[in-house]
């Protein structure tokens, strides 16, 4: 059976950068279409970065303790193998 490996943090940071990359421009244009206000756009998008940046990260984090397949045991529907 092959090894199943696990992302490294590395992987799991850069994953979420790029994800916060892409979301906070849209949270940044929603807020300035909202409130036509750059500065407060500007203020929400910079609290909102790097706060959902960690939770993204512990969210990636703690998933990688849950067993692959072990999802699939638990549900009643899954196909058995």
């Amino acid at each position: 059976m092959a090894e199943i490996q696990k992302e490294s943090h590395l992987r799991s940071i850069l994953k979420g950068l790029t994800w916060r990359v892409i979301a906070t421009s849209t949270i940044f244009g929603i807020t300035y279409f909202t409130t036509g206000e750059i500065g407060t756009a500007a203020k929400v998008a910079s609290i909102e970065f790097p706060l959902k940046l960690l939770i993204y990260y512990l969210h990636e984090r703690a998933w990688q303790s849950v067993p692959r397949g072990s999802i699939r045991q638990m549900n009643p529907f899954s196909k058995k193998k």
